[in-house]
């Protein structure tokens, strides 16, 4: 499973790179938002919490199209932010400001992988 998210509309450019226990709590924090957003299928506070040009790109019901699929398979990511984020790449902020984290979780036998994160 791939996830790409925009997440807090604070630019990172204007903070420090966060520490590694601060990136761990922004990557946890928007999977369980995007978790409350599948089960409950409302998108609205996900949408809310996303960067304002992912925003405008993609409004609730857009949202609730890209992730339709789990939605439909009743996809579950409250156990998984239990264990710890393995990071794939350093963290970064890129020349525009945006925090770019990526890395996976180990959850055998089935693994999450391919999580991005981007906080703007």
């Amino acid at each position: 499973m791939a996830l790409l998210v925009a997440a807090s509309p604070i630019r990172a450019h204007a903070l420090d790179m966060p520490s590694p226990f601060v990136q761990e709590v922004l990557i946890k924090s928007i999977l369980l938002t995007l978790n409350d957003a599948v089960a409950s299928d409302n998108f609205t506070i996900l949408h809310a919490k996303i960067s304002k040009p992912f925003r405008d790109q993609f409004p609730p019901e857009k949202l609730r199209a890209v992730f339709k699929d789990l939605v439909e398979k009743h996809a579950v990511f409250d156990a998984i932010v239990a264990n710890p984020v393995i990071p794939d790449e350093d963290a970064k902020i890129d020349d525009k400001g945006v925090l770019r984290l990526k890395g996976h979780f180990d959850t055998t036998p089935k693994k999450v992988s391919g999580i991005t994160i981007d906080i703007e």
